[in-house]
């Protein structure tokens, strides 16, 4: 494909400036989903990670052995399927920190021949190859740790697998894991993995997209391939869940890279009959995917035994216990032996979930990615917060989602139900717009999310009920109707966005309530190197309410960005004239939105 050719197609366009990237290596933007990948116009080839700087003189000469890899396996014809989350795949941590300019290299890739079967076969071996060559160039464990911010606590700390070949995993789950296009593991994978399998209790602190759900998933497979229990008489692995949505995706995964390896697997929650979840345990399964409440009603029933349980997962433990699951929790860990390997996943590490987490587990190796003490946003995300009065919100919203492009999936969160539903009946005729929250049946939730899934309904009103475990590939927008009612809802709301490597933006409308949760705000904003409203900060230092706020009620809402006030329009290249001058925004993400 021509520069030309590749510029100027409407799905796809060049990336922002990078004096970083090496030569002659450019960056691009899939205008559908808003990912960042990379082009190299004298061979061709492109791929989804930042193309690395060799340590000594050449950084082709990687590219081109893996380039010829690809092209040479490109020659079979068979055609990409469109419905393969390709773009969603890599190291978060690592994805992440392409925009600073670090970045790892992974394997290169012809777009046009992204997932074909005999590429996966070469990727097998030729991933092998170049981690190896990776790691003769000097690339230690410590170096690994630091260049993916990953602090490890505990005894006898293994080293982390940099590549899937390392891991030693049965071929048939690799054949598994290449097809779904992943091409090394993310950091959380990378280090949790070794301590599980050594039969370690884990506590990994990581941010939801990070890939833990597989970080626990496979060597649990590997652990049900050692045990050879009977599944009728109950499962060995067990996955405690907060969420409905959560469960059922992690039964997804289970079916999706356990098919090979003939895992079988059940999912129980509540809303749903409890008679097709009764019949699944009655023809025994190795794993079962929970949510603590319809688990203690079964186990309440005698219908399902847990005494072979010995590997059990609490995953978004901090969520389990913020909705009050922990009676629950502590009532099921009675029904599995002691005798067991516990890992628990948490996005935060509050004290009630360092509590549950001395009690249940035995001398666990801790594994942080990032900085467990501060709640960080992902720096892919662009934050706008809007300091409006609650008249000017609806008018706000209205502008906002006329600007996107169309199809673009977009979550408006608001604090209540009742306001759920009325946003939702209020911009459907004119955004196909759907309301999801607690009082909906499972039924109208699953239908919810599947039309929003595959974009019939690209416009999503929610309460907090899908600001955590809720995993829908390529959501462009977050749009924070209500503020949370604190902030650590707030980066899981807008961590909704920006997921696996994508770029995305949030926008926060704040009023003289939300004056309570300035300071914290302000925080984060920086954290994650965001332009602070001016107003925001005022707020901040004042700790009042609006009243001292330089803000004038009715002049309109502003954006802060790049030192600039102007329209939302106006910032991103719109029709709309910018009130206060002709300055567009100079935040370096703008391209990419």
């Amino acid at each position: 494909m021509a520069a030309t050719a590749m510029a100027s197609s409407t799905d796809i366009r060049y990336g922002p400036e990078d004096p970083t990237l090496s030569k002659p290596w450019k960056g691009l933007i899939d205008g559908k989903t808003g990912y960042l990948y990379y082009w190299n116009p004298e061979t061709n080839i492109t791929q989804y990670e930042r193309p690395i700087i060799s340590l000594k003189a050449s950084s082709a000469a990687p590219d081109k052995s893996l380039s010829s890899s690809v092209q040479k396996s490109s020659q079979g014809g068979h055609k990409a399927n469109d419905d393969d989350d390709r773009y969603n795949r890599g190291s978060n941590s690592g994805s992440v920190k392409v925009a600073s300019g670090t970045g790892s290299y992974q394997s290169a890739r012809s777009r046009s021949d992204h997932l074909r079967d005999d590429l996966i076969v070469k990727a097998s071996s030729g991933l092998g190859l170049f981690s190896s060559k990776v790691a003769e160039s000097g690339l230690s464990a410590d170096s690994y740790r630091r260049q993916h911010d990953i602090t490890v606590t505990g005894d006898n700390v293994p080293q982390p697998f940099t590549s899937f070949e390392a891991t030693g995993f049965p071929s048939e789950i690799l054949r598994e894991v290449y097809h779904a296009g992943f091409s090394t593991p993310t950091p959380i994978q990378a280090q949790s993995w070794p301590i599980a399998l050594q039969g370690s209790d884990v506590v990994a602190i990581a941010k939801t997209g990070s890939g833990k759900t597989l970080g626990y998933l496979i060597p649990g497979f590997t652990h049900i391939k050692k045990r050879h229990n009977n599944p009728k008489l109950g499962p060995t692995v067990l996955v405690l869940s907060p969420t409905r949505e959560l469960a059922t995706q992690i039964q997804n995964e289970t079916a999706k890279f356990g098919k090979s390896s003939k895992i079988s697997c059940t999912c129980l929650y509540g809303g749903a009959p409890k008679g097709p979840q009764l019949r699944d345990l009655d023809r025994g399964v190795d794993v079962v995917v929970a949510t603590p409440g319809r688990l203690n009603d079964i186990l309440e029933m005698r219908r399902v035994s847990l005494r072979q349980v010995s590997y059990l997962v609490l995953d978004e433990a901090d969520r389990m216990l913020d909705m009050g699951f922990e009676p629950q929790i502590r009532k099921i860990v009675k029904e599995v032996p002691t005798t067991r390997q516990t890992l628990m996943y948490t996005a935060t590490w509050p004290k009630e979930v360092r509590r549950i987490a001395a009690d249940l587990l035995v001398k666990p190796v801790q594994i942080n990615i990032g900085n467990v003490d501060e709640l960080a946003a992902n720096k892919a995300i662009t934050q706008y917060v809007e300091v409006l009065s609650p008249v000017e919100k609806h008018r706000r919203l209205e502008q906002i989602l006329r600007s996107q492009e169309p199809g673009s999936k977009i979550i408006i969160f608001c604090s209540t139900k009742k306001m759920c539903d009325q946003l939702a009946r209020n911009l459907t005729r004119q955004f196909d717009a759907a309301a999801i929250h607690g009082d909906k049946s499972q039924g109208e939730r699953d239908h919810v999310l599947s039309q929003f899934r595959t974009g019939r309904s690209p416009v999503l009103v929610a309460t907090d009920v899908a600001a955590r475990g809720l995993d829908i590939k390529d959501i462009r927008v977050v749009i924070n109707f209500d503020f949370p009612t604190g902030i650590e809802d707030y980066v899981h709301r807008i961590g909704r966005t920006g997921r696996a490597g994508a770029t995305g933006v949030a926008f926060t409308f704040f009023c003289d309530k939300d004056a309570k949760h300035a300071s914290d705000l302000v925080k984060v904003l920086n954290g994650a190197n965001q332009c602070v409203p001016v107003e925001i900060r005022d707020l901040a230092l004042c700790g009042n309410g609006m009243g001292k706020a330089k803000r004038q009620w009715g002049s309109g809402p502003s954006i802060r960005n790049g030192g600039h006030f102007g329209s939302y329009d106006s910032v991103y290249g719109g029709r709309g004239s910018n009130r206060y001058g002709a300055h567009r925004s100079r935040s370096p993400n703008r391209n990419l939105v």
